[in-house]
């Protein structure tokens, strides 16, 4: 399995925010003010309606940046998004992050401009995280390409989540326990890069100890199963997923735009996969606390002592 391009997604040496603002309430203005704040590399703001950003010139379009990009982070009305993919193309941009909204997830026309972004995609051989994607941090690169104000301390656990809504949460919970990520990543619509790409990516990342995920449905099972069947051996991957209720189900369904499929499915793809499936978000958060500080066991020593016969 490759994992083509995904450096230039976690490690870029140069990063252009389409949609950069320093308006307040505008979705790019969170995104613009950590990425030319803190971010290591250089960072292009683009906008063609203004001059400057926080002090910093901005470019009308990516054709107009004098050096080459690594990666673009779009902030952008998604009806703007397909031309500004094609865009990055010509420049030839290898990978983009779409932090904007409206696509499969909202609506029949959504969905089209969605299929619209791939086959530009798969005409440059590009990388997409996203869209509808919260963004991802790299904290040892001071790498915050999210709307988040918080940037995670460096760790070695890579965090992958499905809800953009989890994302801040997730965030919250670790500067208080004071655990580190190596990167944190969410998904999105998973237009491209999926959950077998970034298990494999991260298998392989020497900064990454252990892979919890926030998984809501999974549209490539034989990719997932073959990434995580060759990492969890010597990575542990912790999961959590919800849907086992029709209720839950719905919610889901209703803000990925996918549907999260038969529970019983997923229980045998996991068991498979060698991945370890925990109930709620708060054991994810237990194991979280529990892989940042403990060395990992080894070798079939563990013995349990209960005072109960039962389970």
């Amino acid at each position: 399995m490759t994992t083509r391009d995904l450096d230039k997604i976690f490690n870029p040496d140069s990063v252009a925010v389409i949609g950069a603002t320093d308006r307040k309430g505008a979705l790019g203005r969170g995104l613009t003010a950590n990425l030319i704040k803190t971010y290591e590399g250089e960072a292009y703001p683009v906008n063609p309606n203004r001059d400057k950003v926080f002090g910093i010139r901005t470019f009308s379009s990516v054709k107009e940046i004098p050096n080459s990009v690594a990666l673009a982070v779009i902030a952008t009305p998604a009806p703007t998004v397909p031309q500004i993919i094609r865009e990055c193309g010509e420049v030839s941009i290898p990978a983009s992050i779409i932090v904007s909204a409206g696509f499969r997830e909202s609506s029949p026309q959504g969905e089209k401009l969605e299929e619209k972004i791939g086959k530009i995609r798969e005409e440059y051989g590009m990388r997409i995280l996203g869209p509808n994607s919260l963004g991802v941090m790299r904290p040892s690169r001071n790498l915050n390409a999210t709307i988040s104000d918080k940037i995670s301390s460096p760790g070695g656990i890579a965090f992958i989540s499905q809800s953009g809504a989890l994302g801040p949460s997730i965030l919250d919970w670790q500067a208080g326990y004071e655990i580190g990520f190596s990167s944190f990543v969410s998904v999105g619509n998973m237009l491209d890069v999926d959950f077998g790409d970034l298990i494999d990516y991260f298998g392989k990342d020497p900064e990454t100890r252990t892979i919890l995920m926030h998984v809501e449905s999974i549209r490539n099972p034989k990719k997932f199963m073959s990434a995580a069947k060759g990492f969890a051996k010597t990575k542990p991957i912790i999961l959590e997923k919800p849907g086992k209720y029709p209720e839950s189900s719905k919610a889901i369904s209703s803000h990925i735009g996918s549907l999260p499929g038969d529970d019983s499915l997923y229980e045998s793809l996991f068991r498979r996969s060698g991945v370890v499936r925990v109930e709620e978000i708060s054991d994810l958060f237990s194991c979280s606390e529990a892989l940042a500080y403990k060395c990992l066991p080894r070798g079939p020593n563990l013995a349990i002592i209960t005072n109960a016969g039962g389970p």
